[in-house]
């Protein structure tokens, strides 16, 4: 049986497998801000879904940058209780068993290349917009080779502070269109926004993410993710396509832009593949 996990800034879902295939009964809990205390409540579901039986691996993934060695987070913005714990210690050692540790945004769009929106494709560029921005490339439905992991959302976009003054801290993409950032601008969480212009506004900076994300990664599809664009209102994808257009000239037939497909638990099938992935390789 297999324990697997996708911790963000806000929730953490958490599931088992049986068979290596499908997911059972996933389940979504608050993310707590210590580490302990979020093992804990690791270590209690998981009790609760596997009905006590042994797991026999455990992989999953966690918002924010990693050492290199995959064992523990290093500066996660959004988790700040979580830098530096022995996370890969210490799960291997509450479940005797080996664990495989990434980055969630890095394992949901493995999750939306193998068995999502972006089946099929060879190059997958997926962003998640949610507390913050993640995302990664998946080529040939493996997260690609990386020294020091994927931050999309720490690109600079507005250099010059002019796009967004109003915005605190600076001119990466995260701090312009991630749930953060609006909730701090606007005084209020991004659901209760029903200004359109607002939104227009996010998907316009989104693309000048997008703009960067694709000359430099040169993908077949582009994946969007995330509450901020999975749940209505929010950012339209459509107009997201539409800002790109305007935005991207040097390529004349610009990638397809479109939402994952596998809703919440996108971070769950990828956390799954990953496993099956490294078992292979350690075998």
């Amino acid at each position: 049986m297999y324990l697997l996990f996708d911790i963000g800034g806000t929730n953490m879902r958490i599931a088992v497998s049986h068979d290596g295939t499908a997911l059972d009964n996933p389940v979504v809990r608050p993310t707590p801000p210590a580490f302990r205390d979020g093992l804990l409540l690791l270590e209690k579901t998981a009790k609760e879904l596997s009905d006590g039986q042994k797991i026999d691996a455990v992989a999953g993934g966690i918002a924010g940058p990693m050492n290199r060695e995959r064992t523990h987070l290093l500066t996660p913005p959004n988790m700040p209780l979580w830098a530096n714990a022995p996370i890969k210690k210490a799960i291997e050692k509450a479940f005797s068993a080996p664990m495989f540790f990434e980055n969630d945004a890095a394992l949901a769009g493995l999750g939306e290349a193998v068995h999502g929106a972006g089946k099929g494709k060879r190059i997958v560029a997926y962003l998640t917009v949610s507390t913050g921005i993640g995302g990664a490339r998946i080529v040939e439905e493996r997260i690609d080779n990386n020294a020091l992991g994927f931050e999309p959302g720490h690109q600079i976009v507005d250099a010059s502070g002019k796009l967004c003054p109003t915005c605190a801290g600076g001119g990466i993409l995260e701090n312009l269109a991630s749930g953060t950032a609006t909730e701090k601008r606007f005084k209020k969480k991004p659901y209760d926004i029903t200004d359109t212009a607002v939104w227009d506004e996010l998907a316009q900076w989104l693309a000048f993410g997008l703009n960067n994300v694709t000359v430099l990664w040169s993908p077949d599809i582009i994946i969007l993710g995330g509450p901020m664009v999975l749940k209505k209102p929010g950012i339209d994808v459509e107009d997201v396509r539409r800002h790109l257009k305007t935005i991207l000239t040097i390529f004349p037939n610009p990638p397809e832009v479109v939402e994952a497909s596998l809703g919440d638990f996108g971070g769950l099938y990828g956390a799954l593949e990953f496993l099956k992935q490294q078992v292979a390789l350690n075998k």
